[in-house]
This record gives structure tokens, C-alpha cells and sequence, in this order.
């Protein structure tokens, strides 16, 4: 179990001021998102397991920012992310793939699926993967 001391997320508070949503996309739930979209073509697609953007702080800023976002958890949702997002790849025109994930072994489904779907779709497309500790610092 991780602690924080109430004086860190103060001290922090202090220093905010209204922060904008990157968010460019609704909705943002894999198993609702269409499988075509206008918005899909020519985009960096974010695939992030839920808990990444409550664990790491700047989320939007650093990984959601100029990017069509995906979430999804695969130790809740009972469902292969995989046929989806292959489907999300190969019927649109997406630049890039970034995989967000949490440390915890049941994220690794997440990474699955996305490479599943990267093989899958027909395509070349480039990827990265980054791994958020449950302590929200990046471990990769």
C-alpha cells in the first residue's frame, strides 16, 4: 500500500492553477469507442490502462496531448481488447501507437491486445510502451 503525507498533496494544490483537458475525444472507453472515425485519421493513438492517469499526475501534458485516447482495463472489462483495436488500426490511418500501462501484472493484458492488434492489423506501424509504478514515477 502507498501513503502520501496530506502536507506533499497541499504543497501541491498550492501550486495549481486551471488546467486544461487534453482530451480531444468522447468517448474514451475502448469497448465503446467506434471502430471508424474522422478523428482517428492521421492520429497518434494513446492506449492507456485506466489507473495510468490517476497514478502518474501529469498525465494529460505528457501522454494525452495531441493524441486520440483509448482506456481500458483488462482485469475488469471481460473482453479481448485485441479484435478492436485491430479493427481501430487497420480501418484508419493512425501514425503511431503509445501504450501507457501500470507496473501490475494484470496490465500486461493491455499490452497484449495492443500487440496483438499491431500484428494483426496489416499495417506498419511504429510503438512505444511506458510503464507507470503504482508510486506514479515512470519505470520505463
Amino acid at each position: 500500500m502507498i501513503k502520501r503525507s496530506p502536507e506533499a498533496s497541499a504543497s501541491a494544490a498550492q501550486h495549481t492553477t486551471n488546467v486544461i483537458s487534453e482530451l480531444r475525444q468522447w468517448p474514451v472507453q475502448i469497448k465503446l469507442m467506434p471502430v471508424k472515425a474522422p478523428y482517428y485519421d492521421g492520429a497518434d493513438l494513446l492506449i492507456a490502462a485506466d489507473c495510468t492517469a490517476y497514478a502518474y499526475a501529469n498525465f494529460h501534458d505528457d501522454f494525452i496531448r495531441d493524441k486520440i485516447t483509448v482506456i481500458g482495463c483488462p482485469k475488469l472489462d471481460d473482453i479481448d481488447y485485441s479484435e478492436k483495436l485491430t479493427e481501430i488500426l487497420r480501418q484508419n490511418d493512425i501514425k503511431s501507437v503509445h501504450i501507457v500501462r501500470m507496473e501490475v501484472p494484470c496490465c500486461g493484458g493491455l499490452l497484449n491486445a495492443a500487440k496483438v492488434a499491431l500484428q494483426n492489423c496489416g499495417k506498419m506501424i511504429p510503438w512505444q510502451v511506458t510503464v507507470v509504478g503504482t508510486d506514479g514515477t515512470i519505470l520505463q
